[in-house]
């Protein structure tokens, strides 16, 4: 019997971390043979080599440099066309039966559009969730419709992928991937994750994930300034930056962490990449989690930990209620920290739920794809909810 091959596509730290027990399910299974490429972010020094990480746990079979040095909205374009004629070449290579691919990044988008036109059926992971403030919505929406099979992370998901004209049986309810991660991983403790990041923890505990809001032309410098200067009213705080993703704008945000954390070496430390272990780690010891990282959203929840959500780019996602949405104003991030830390908000975060669910997607994902009639796939009709009413 031939093995089904299944090629996982991976272009950032954060979207590895979240495909990593599913692509070490694939890789267990004796009917499945796993494929790797990787793109984007991972093979640029500037973002940590993050490939390397890879290669501890697996073998890559391809590699795509796309990231031009420039991360204005052209150079982004000329990474999408570079990154689409390469993904062409390395699906003929590798001759892939499926696909995976997880979220909404411009990598990704480049990466579906060579398996669409290749006749490749496609997974998608994460689909049907909105992000007003991030031109990732529009991607997200457009990779759903290049897509056969998706596997969504609430229920309200699914059906919004459904509204999108996508079979019902082909969109499946599992979950959110993090989840995973928070259940199967051995957390470091207190010491150890000290340890790790060479940085005391102090009374209180900040960790800050901010990436420009990409929809927004210029933004990213100010709003960033307003919760620097919102930090430096912080006492007895220690504060943990990671750092922003290659979107338009990201190397603003990034100049400006190493400006702050130099400035302020007593209370500051910054990582480009913390990794899934440390990440996750952090968030047993931090009092909030500050920025509009979609992490804020989906994995915090699970620890009970409070979610400062700065601006518009995670506007309309489904969010818990530890999650404290707020302008990138300030004096606004000041009343949320005070919110985020007062007695109150403490007792509601006792109770609070992860509307992500409570693990077990990468065993549901696995199962599905390895089991599934990928006969005719790619050929699709259009769900007409107008006319199933």
């Amino acid at each position: 019997m031939n093995k089904r091959k299944v090629c996982v596509i991976t272009g950032t730290r954060a979207e590895y971390g979240l495909l990593y027990w599913l692509m070490k399910e694939i890789q267990a299974d004796d009917a499945l043979e796993l494929q790797i490429i990787t793109t984007g972010m991972h093979l640029s020094p500037e973002f940590g080599l993050t490939y390397k990480e890879i290669e501890k746990d697996f073998k890559i079979d391809k590699k795509i440099e796309m990231l031009l040095s420039s991360d204005t909205s052209i150079g982004i374009s000329k990474s999408i066309g570079l990154a689409q004629i390469s993904f062409a070449e390395s699906y003929d290579e590798l001759q892939p039966d499926m696909v995976v691919v997880l979220g909404d990044r411009y990598e990704i988008f480049s990466a579906v559009s060579a398996a669409m036109i290749a006749r490749i059926p496609i997974a998608h992971l994460h689909g049907g969730e909105t992000t007003e403030g991030a031109f990732d919505e529009a991607i997200r929406h457009s990779i759903t419709k290049m897509s056969h099979l998706h596997f969504t992370a609430t229920e309200a998901y699914k059906n919004r992928v459904i509204q999108l004209g996508e079979q019902p049986d082909s969109v499946f309810n599992v979950g959110g991937l993090g989840i995973d991660n928070i259940i199967k991983l051995t957390l470091l403790s207190k010491e150890e994750f000290e340890e790790s990041i060479n940085f005391k923890l102090n009374k209180n505990n900040i960790l800050i994930t901010f990436h420009p809001a990409s929809l927004e032309k210029a933004t990213a410098q100010r709003q960033f300034n307003e919760l620097l200067l919102a930090l430096d009213e912080q006492e007895n705080t220690a504060l943990i930056f990671t750092k922003a993703n290659s979107d338009t704008d990201g190397r603003v945000i990034n100049q400006m962490i190493d400006e702050y954390v130099s400035k302020n070496k007593d209370k500051a430390v910054g990582f480009t990449s913390l990794g899934q272990l440390r990440y996750l780690s952090a968030l047993q010891y931090m009092d909030m989690v500050v920025g509009n990282s979609s992490s804020g959203l989906a994995e915090v929840p699970t620890f009970k930990k409070a979610t400062i959500n700065i601006g518009d780019r995670q506007k309309g996602r489904i969010k818990a209620r530890s999650v404290i949405d707020c302008l990138p104003i300030k004096k606004e991030i000041l009343n949320a920290f005070n919110l985020a830390l007062s007695k109150e908000f403490k007792c509601v975060l006792q109770a609070v739920e992860n509307p992500y669910g409570d693990g077990g997607a990468s065993s549901k994902i696995k199962s599905i794809i390895q089991n599934i009639n990928l006969t005719g796939m790619v050929k699709k009709s259009f769900y007409d909810l107008q006319v199933k009413k």
